[in-house]
């Protein structure tokens, strides 16, 4: 039996000026743990890179840390880059990191479906994904 999560790969992000790593390093390995493949692009990556890495690597996640405080600044761009390569309906977005409370429904009213704040488990990370994506691939193509 092949398991549900051999076929999701993911790519992860730190965008901005960030320069903190330790977080999404332990998320990798969680995500790579559960079965799935993992593109870390490292730190300090544009909105644009992001896009066009996810668009050349088919991703089915993209998966961005911001700890800096810039995700009302920087995901709109990225959501703009991925839009602008025909993929931002197809990819799961998720960001994690120091979010708000206040800033969760903005940014899921700009297109991000899964927002993960400081302290989140990386089981409700993958299992998010696991549902999300499992859920987009049973759905009828039209």
């Amino acid at each position: 039996m092949v398991s549900q999560t051999a076929n999701i790969k993911v790519l992860l992000a730190k965008l901005g000026l960030d320069g903190h790593d330790r977080g999404i390093k332990v998320i990798a390995r969680a995500m790579r743990d559960a079965g799935m493949e993992v593109v870390y692009m490292g730190m300090r990556v544009t909105p644009d890179q992001v896009a066009q890495t996810a668009l050349q690597e088919d991703v089915d996640v993209v998966g961005i840390s911001i700890l800096s405080g810039a995700h009302m600044r920087l995901i709109p761009r990225l959501i703009n880059a991925l839009k602008e390569r025909g993929i931002a309906g197809d990819v799961l977005l998720m960001v994690g990191g120091t979010i708000p409370e206040d800033d969760v429904e903005p940014l899921e009213k700009m297109g991000v479906q899964g927002v993960f704040p400081v302290g989140s488990y990386t089981t409700s990370m993958t299992d998010f994904i696991i549902q999300q994506v499992s859920r987009g691939r049973s759905a009828p193509q039209a």
